[in-house]
């Protein structure tokens, strides 16, 4: 079959079993939208209001769905929009091809009308990258950029496609790409050192279980469970980690880090082992790294070479597959329930619920509204059943540390590289990846405003987001560190807003606005109630602020009740 390339772009994309995309066209993608526009019936296309909006739509997707999220742009300023959402993916490890248009192979390096150099610029934040210039690459590079944004462990991967390279005919044909060569996505499981792991864990008096997103990219969650519940240990979680274990699960002992629960991380320096499956132990959840668990012997369970003893010195590493090591782990562990060392956590969490949380979620001292309390709204009407995206800030820490979650794949939030606008167009992808599924996006009034024209998107589409607007009228976690670090200087962090629910209502969203404690109740219920999109704007307390909290380069024992 003789085809031009923009028409192979379509078909690679179609043998990869992609049936959605994310972009926004221009002149040099414009071949490949031409041919995207007789494939509709196959291909959806989503036209986003920004590329930005494009990324994170996309990792929406592939987080709810464990599938790869596609985002198309044209060159120029097109593709340095992505670049943003992009690094996003790289460092919470999701899978994204990003596509974008270039100038013609003869034009490059002349400065031409929107040309950039876009593999220079996304190389530190792709898993991988290349400029196809010839018709006849694109189906093995498009095979390749899919394995490679899918195996191991997962992240970007951005193909960029000169114009010529669209235009050009070739004989076509597509093969999946099954291995490259000096490519190892997965090490070999190492049973001597899963036997090692198993005898330290057995021997231990005080375990702690840390686990991160790796439990659910390896799919592993089952696996896990079964081992928490043979072992006995508790078990605390990243923000990325978050839904792999039933929030109620009593094994489940909380968050750590930075605004993390009171418990894991005090706990976290007097445990004797310290077992770490798929986290990166990363700054946030360890604070001082001079003072991290050196009580503790180390066992890391990882798919990434790079991340043994990049932070955490451990004694003993077990790479490979997560499901893998799990299932191999199992029938090496003894049974037991530490009960003891389970009361040192209730007798903890019992501090941090009557001194945080018991008026975090129902206020008694005549203030606003707060956080806390409209995600515990959230929680009462939606079972914990609803997949919850959140922004960056204040109300994400209060989401991540108060929603309830019933199932793996519903925490869906930006870690790493904590990206202000995430939300929203990541509950687009998230919806439109899990129709079946509730979706709420809770985002702050500053973090909204970065990507709002994606209620473009929402009023073009229909799909039935919730979105709920924690509205301080203060870029939140910056104020907060401001009253307490910096002597109340409010710089630059109040907001003059704009309004909201008008905005909304001028994309035909349904919407409604709450200042009264006694309208909340019956708002959120209507919102999740209703079969469409619901734009609810919450008006809490200015002031309010989250903890527990450990001040940055703290270390996780000096964590700070208020």
């Amino acid at each position: 079959m003789r085809i031009s390339g923009a028409e192979a772009v379509i078909r690679c994309l179609l043998e990869e079993g992609v049936d959605l995309v994310y972009g926004y066209p221009g002149g040099a993608i414009m071949p490949v939208y031409d041919e995207l526009y007789k494939f509709q019936d196959q291909l959806h296309h989503v036209l986003v209001r920004h590329e930005q909006g494009a990324t994170h739509a996309a990792q929406g997707y592939a987080r709810a769905t464990g599938k790869v999220g596609v985002a198309i742009a044209t060159s120029g300023p097109g593709a340095t929009n992505l670049v943003t959402g992009i690094a996003d993916a790289q460092i919470d490890s999701t899978p994204m091809v990003c596509i974008t248009g270039q100038v013609g192979r003869h034009l490059l390096g002349s400065d031409a009308f929107q040309e950039t150099d876009i593999i220079g610029i996304s190389t530190p934040v792709t898993k991988w990258n290349f400029q196809v210039t010839e018709a006849s690459q694109i189906p093995g590079i498009i095979a390749k950029a899919f394995y490679i944004a899918r195996s191991g462990r997962p992240g970007p991967v951005l193909i960029d496609i000169t114009k010529n390279a669209q235009f050009d005919e070739f004989e076509f044909s597509y093969e999946k790409c099954t291995g490259i060569r000096s490519y190892v996505p997965v090490p070999k499981l190492n049973l001597e050192k899963v036997a090692e792991a198993a005898a330290l864990i057995n021997s231990a008096k005080k375990p702690l279980i840390v686990f991160g997103q790796g439990i659910i990219l390896g799919q592993a969650e089952a696996e896990f469970k079964a081992v928490i519940e043979k072992s006995g240990i508790p078990s605390a979680w990243t923000i990325l980690g978050l839904s792999a274990l039933p929030t109620d699960h009593p094994l489940n002992v909380g968050m750590l880090g930075m605004h993390g629960n009171y418990a894991p991380n005090l706990l976290t320096n007097e445990c004797d082992v310290l077992i770490a499956f798929g986290m990166r132990f990363d700054d946030r959840v360890t604070g001082n790294l001079n003072t991290y668990a050196k009580q503790a012997k180390v066992v890391h369970f990882e798919i990434d070479p790079a991340e043994i003893d990049k932070n955490v010195k451990t004694e003993i590493a077990v790479l490979g597959d997560v499901k893998e090591s799990l299932a191999a782990l199992l029938p090496l562990l003894e049974a037991k329930s530490h009960d003891l060392w389970h009361n040192e956590f209730k007798a903890l969490r019992e501090v941090e619920f009557n001194t945080v949380i018991k008026e975090e979620l129902n206020p008694t001292n005549g203030k606003g509204i707060s956080m806390g309390e409209t995600v515990e709204m959230i929680n009462k009407h939606s079972k914990g059943d609803a997949i919850i995206v959140t922004d960056v800030g204040q109300h994400q820490m209060f989401a991540c540390r108060y929603a309830k979650f019933n199932s793996t794949k519903s925490n869906i939030t930006s870690g790493g590289l904590g990206t202000m606008g995430f939300a929203l167009p990541a509950a687009i992808g998230a919806k439109m990846g899990k129709p079946e599924r509730e979706v709420v996006a809770i985002i702050g009034d500053g973090g909204f405003q970065m990507t709002i024209q994606e209620l473009g998107t929402i009023f073009q589409t229909q799909v039935p987001v919730k979105i709920v607007i924690l509205n301080n009228e203060f870029l939140g976690m910056v104020r907060q560190w401001q009253e307490l670090f910096f002597d109340n200087r409010y710089a630059s962090t109040k907001m003059i807003n704009p309004n909201f629910v008008a905005i909304a209502e001028g994309y035909h969203i349904k919407s409604k606005k709450v200042t009264s404690r006694d309208d909340l109740d019956e708002a959120v219920a209507e919102m999740l109630a209703s079969k469409e999109s619901y734009f609810l704007e919450v008006m809490v307390e200015k002031e309010n602020n989250v903890f527990p909290m450990i001040p940055t380069g703290a270390c996780v024992s000096e964590i700070r009740l208020s």
